[in-house]
């Protein structure tokens, strides 16, 4: 029978120390006590644990900065929407596209189902150019919105924007205002 392994977190352990000392007949020093339990969870001593600890604390908070938009990038996509933060026309670069598409995928309410109808008319008050049936495809073959296999019912997919959406959307929602 395999053994279960069962983790065990403790929030402070000198006081988890402190604790079971006083409920031990032959009491250890508080820091004997602080060495066993480290070196019962796999540290040399209570030094290499806290070592350790420190170091995975400063790694979590290297992982956490946030990572920044690209401006130039922003403000290049910036120049294919009017003052009413209309697509003004289909941009050639890939990049550009992508992220013009998610302009469009931010405006589109979430959770609900939208029949083709209503998709096109939303997307024809978001563009100039006049081809509301490019943008629902490109949609849906960049993965933003799914549709029914009969093409009749469109939906948002909830998903994680890129970092640059949040400084176009400042911008064309800026522009319209």
């Amino acid at each position: 029978m395999s053994r279960l392994a069962l983790p065990f977190e403790v929030a402070d352990l000198s006081a988890f120390a402190r604790s079971l000392r006083d409920q031990l007949e032959h009491k250890p020093s508080h820091v004997e006590l602080l060495n066993m339990l480290c070196r019962a969870a796999g540290f040399r001593n209570y030094q290499h644990f806290r070592a350790d600890s420190e170091a995975r604390q400063r790694l979590v908070a290297a992982q956490e900065v946030k990572p920044t938009p690209n401006h130039q990038l922003v403000e290049k996509v910036a120049r294919h929407f009017d003052a009413e933060g209309r697509l003004l026309r289909w941009p050639a670069k890939t990049p550009h596209l992508e992220l013009c598409l998610w302009v469009l995928w931010s405006r589109i309410p979430s959770g609900s189902v939208l029949s083709e109808r209503e998709i096109n008319d939303l997307l024809n008050r978001w563009h100039v150019f006049g081809d509301h049936a490019v943008l629902r495809r490109a949609l849906f073959e960049a993965g933003l919105v799914d549709r029914t296999q009969d093409g009749r019912k469109y939906r948002r997919i909830e998903q994680k924007p890129p970092v640059e959406l949040s400084a176009l959307l400042v911008r064309v929602t800026t522009a319209a205002a």
